[in-house]
């Protein structure tokens, strides 16, 4: 309806769950970073938690259109299921045989095992992942932990990811779940999104709809903002609702007025400006003030003092009522820094280039003509590493990457990020650099990088409790150089014991990393990081 008249290619703000609108804020970048998590390791469970609307099925969405092909997931979405109904249903998600006696919680169970093994020594993994998982019952989530057992000598067989609104995390807080509880390996609670991430949020969906001009007034933004709480589904709703009116009137933009209106017929209700919090106290002391004058007028000299009192009061409310409406056109005021042309970068930049860069940074000649660039890493004693996440992220490794950029026309563009800080990032280019705010970055990157790193030893792997090697002794005196407090005893440094897991946990803690015990990629970068000599490229080399 509203779309062409917008220029717009689809609807922007339906409340269907599309990944290719997936905003990546802070928090929604973390929160799939443990989704990921989830999928690449195993044991336990990982819990993902949320208020209605903030965008937990959206991040499901997105990580099943990322699982690697060596991956099977028993996805269930309606959990209202009694115990044996639920191992029915896993064991026909996976595809795994069902016994004759279908109805034996026993025999249900032995046949997922064996399903799991065979899928075990077949080199892939299993992923249950459960929507709604707060409408669970107590018996289902015993069943849960008991299927937790069911593994190798060295890992689980079987991950559980659970998806829930904030009851869940009630329900494990009880007496009889502790033993439930104690197998959450991962926690996070998906927050709304914040005021300048709720505005970026409005673009972006805009833009991936194929806006190529502005339609919200940054005013009318923020008063989505205030209306929805930053809560996403309710952006959707109330934008969605904004440009249908706006369109009925024939405006090519959306004004405060327009959003108000769009979310009183939502709700029912009238929707006050924010200034009516304090203009109400206001005029109500004006009314009391007045109706004293009044009284008093007909019983005492002294009432023009009154009068003019009253006069003054409704002149204070007058000019408080003009400022808040100018005070948006006065933010607009505020100029803005020039936007980088990035459509020249683009231009200007291919993925050889990106590559080349990369490459130079650690010392190692690339060449297009001799296989791909993460194979020559490899020759070269390095890793690659694809990863989506956020500033912070890229802030957390301090490595340069290569970013992916989308353009204004859909087409991916890799660009080596080379040096950030808290405003600007500077990307390579040709010849030289560009140094452009991250605010404007941000309008072309969704998250996703890859950087190089040089794994100890040459062995890219995940160090973790009861192995024994050379990465292990490397991992302990590491650990040993970054906290000159730990002094790990002379013997068996080569194995990974209960000492070496209570320090690992403590750095993964110190550094805000997923204090799982396990040295896995994250962990071990920002170990070499902080170890870095001359040769180990940094984001910030003065760090």
């Amino acid at each position: 309806m509203y779309t062409s008249f917008f220029g717009l290619n689809e609807k922007p703000f339906t409340i269907t769950p599309d990944p290719r609108y997936l905003f990546m804020s802070e928090r929604h970048g973390e929160g799939l970073a443990h989704l990921v998590y989830g999928v690449t390791d195993s044991g336990g469970f990982i819990q993902l938690t949320g208020e209605v609307g903030t965008g937990k099925t959206m991040l499901v969405r997105t990580l099943l259109g990322q699982l690697p092909s060596e991956v099977d997931i028993a996805l269930i979405l309606n959990p209202q299921l009694t115990a044996l109904e639920f191992l029915i249903t896993i064991c026909e998600e996976l595809g795994a045989n069902l016994p004759k006696q279908q109805y034996s919680a026993k025999a249900l169970v032995d046949a997922l095992n064996k399903h799991l093994l065979n899928a075990h020594s077949q080199g892939r993994r299993t992923i249950l992942l459960v929507d709604e998982a707060q409408k669970l019952s107590e018996g289902v989530l015993e069943q849960l932990r008991l299927l937790t057992n069911l593994e190798t000598a060295k890992r689980k067989l079987l991950q559980i990811i659970l998806i829930a609104q904030p009851e869940l995390r009630d329900k494990l807080a009880k007496e009889n779940m502790r033993q439930l509880a104690q197998r959450v390996t991962g926690r996070y609670h998906l927050e709304p999104l914040s005021n300048e991430e709720a505005l970026k949020y409005i673009d972006h969906r805009l833009r991936v709809a194929g806006a190529l001009q502005e339609i919200f007034e940054p005013a009318a933004k923020r008063e989505v903002f205030r209306l929805s709480g930053g809560v996403p589904r309710l952006i959707n709703v109330i934008c969605d609702r904004s440009l249908l009116g706006a369109y009925s009137q024939e405006s090519r933009t959306i004004n405060k007025r327009l959003v108000r209106k769009a979310a009183s017929e939502i709700s029912g209700q009238a929707v006050r400006p924010s200034f009516v919090k304090w203009l109400i106290p206001i005029v109500t002391l004006s009314g009391i003030v007045l109706t004293a004058a009044l009284f008093w007028m007909n019983s005492n000299k002294q009432a023009p003092i009154l009068v003019e009192t009253v006069s003054k009061t409704s002149e204070i409310a007058k000019e408080r009522i003009e400022a808040s409406t100018n005070i948006d056109h006065m933010q607009e005021a505020v100029s803005a820094p020039k936007k980088t042309n990035f459509s020249q970068i683009f231009v200007d930049y291919d993925d050889q280039i990106s590559f080349e860069t990369l490459f130079k940074l650690w010392n190692v000649d690339y060449d297009s003509t001799a296989g791909t660039a993460c194979a020559q890493a490899e020759e070269a004693g390095l890793r690659c590493y694809f990863q989506r996440g956020t500033w912070a992220t890229i802030r957390q490794l301090d490595r340069p990457v290569i970013l992916t950029l989308i353009a204004d026309n859909g087409l991916q563009h890799g660009i080596t990020l080379i040096s950030l800080d808290e405003e600007y990032a500077q990307l390579a280019q040709k010849v030289g650099s560009v140094d452009v705010l991250l605010t404007d970055l941000s309008d072309y990157w969704y998250g996703q990088f890859m950087l190089i790193w040089r794994p100890a030893n040459g062995r890219d792997e995940s160090i973790g409790p009861g192995m024994r090697n050379e990465n292990v002794r490397w991992l302990r005196e590491s650990l040993s150089i970054i906290d000159k407090e730990y002094q790990p005893t002379a013997e068996d440094t080569d194995v990974f014991d209960a000492e070496l897991g209570r320090q690992l946990i403590a750095f993964q803690r110190k550094y805000r990393l997923e204090a799982d015990g396990l040295a896995g990629r994250n962990t071990q970068i920002i170990i070499n990081s902080l170890l870095a000599g001359d040769s180990t490229p940094r984001l910030s080399p003065t760090k």
